[in-house]
């Protein structure tokens, strides 16, 4: 049962009253503006307490009422916060959670959780020593086209999947200035960025792969960090491949998925980044509504009946992930999203490095 008063609300939970999950966030760019702050501001059961801005005030403009802090030190030692979300620059994510696993926090970090299986490890072990949740901020799980694609596979419609293939298309021609996401580093790029994303979608619908082969590249010119991959996760029966760059400047399909029975073409991104970045608010009926004009074309044998046609995209919805995290904080269970769970990511893409630089395929 849910009882609201004003700013307080109480749920009764096997006769006892949870109240809403004091969080806190690590930073306030745009992982905290956009895809955090946002969601844990509407959700009923998650309190926005506390925001770590080393010098600006951008956060206190759009949530008052919530406490702004300079260090991370100062997040992870408030007792009221239970909850800590570490998304700071990726080459910080082990030492952060690590940081506030001691501290005794439970923590949703962002992806990619950390950049070597043995860190991964640690930071798992670390959680189960001291009874705590460690889960992975995988919310392309929740992308309409993506859930859409998972529904279409799950209802048999295609048969027999024999062929999957992933694209992320960018065009940003120019080498950004001053930001650490462009600085040589073998850690930062964009097969960890959203090669991780990915490859989480691609363990969601077809488990661990045997064998990785992969070709990973800079293109651009000046460019320091890779910003093209096209990796192959290699399974018995089904051909996966994934690939995205920074000078693709004509679309591609997003998603295409050939099967036995038929075939399922998915162009266009889910829309919820884009409105976040606007200042849309995630709180109304038609939030993660695809447009017509962007639905995926089915194309397959029916009870005997020819179709082709539109599929109406599945409405996607980030605020998914908050759900699940509270199921876990409530119950016990292990998030969908649980570290344990996601390390096989990071498996992953440690073995697309050695296989870019062998040229050969890696064995998982």
């Amino acid at each position: 049962m849910l009882i609201c008063r004003k700013n307080l609300i109480f749920v009764y939970l096997n006769n006892s009253i949870m109240k809403p999950i004091q969080t806190g966030i690590a930073s306030y760019g745009m992982s905290g503006s956009v895809f955090h702050a946002p969601f844990l501001d509407i959700h009923p059961m998650f309190e926005l307490h506390t925001i770590v801005e080393r010098s600006k005030d951008n956060a206190s403009k759009r949530y008052p009422d919530v406490n702004i802090v300079r260090s991370f030190d100062e997040l992870i030692n408030n007792p009221d916060i239970r909850l800590v979300v570490v998304n700071t620059p990726d080459v910080t994510h082990y030492e952060y959670a690590k940081k506030a696993l001691l501290a005794g926090k439970d923590v949703v970090v962002e992806k990619p959780f950390v950049f070597d299986v043995n860190e991964g490890y640690e930071l798992i072990s670390l959680a189960e020593e001291k009874k705590r949740m460690l889960a992975v901020y995988q919310n392309r799980r929740w992308d309409g086209d993506f859930l859409t694609i998972k529904k279409v596979i799950e209802t048999g419609a295609l048969g027999r999947v024999v062929e999957f293939h992933s694209a992320y298309q960018r065009y940003r021609n120019v080498v950004m200035e001053g930001t650490w996401k462009e600085k040589a580093d073998k850690r930062v790029g964009l097969t960890y960025n959203l090669g991780s994303h990915m490859i989480d979608q691609a363990v969601v619908l077809f488990g661990m792969p045997t064998a990785v082969y992969a070709d990973i590249d800079i293109l651009r010119d000046g460019g320091e960090v890779d910003d093209y991959y096209n990796i192959q996760l290699i399974y018995p029966h089904v051909k996966v491949s994934l690939r995205a760059g920074y000078l693709i400047r004509e679309e591609t399909p997003r998603y295409y998925v050939n099967g036995t029975s038929g075939s399922f073409v998915k162009y266009g991104l889910d829309p919820q980044e884009e409105l976040l970045k606007t200042g849309v608010s995630p709180s109304g009926p038609e939030w993660g509504k695809e447009k017509e004009s962007e639905w995926g074309i089915l194309n397959t044998d029916i009870s005997g009946l020819h179709y082709r046609g539109k599929v109406e995209t599945i409405p996607g919805n980030y605020a998914a992930f908050y759900d699940d995290i509270y199921k876990a904080l409530s119950t016990g269970v292990k998030p969908l999203t649980d570290a344990s769970h996601v390390l096989s990511v990071i498996r992953i893409i440690e073995a697309a490095f050695k296989s870019k630089e062998s040229k050969q395929i890696m064995y998982l």
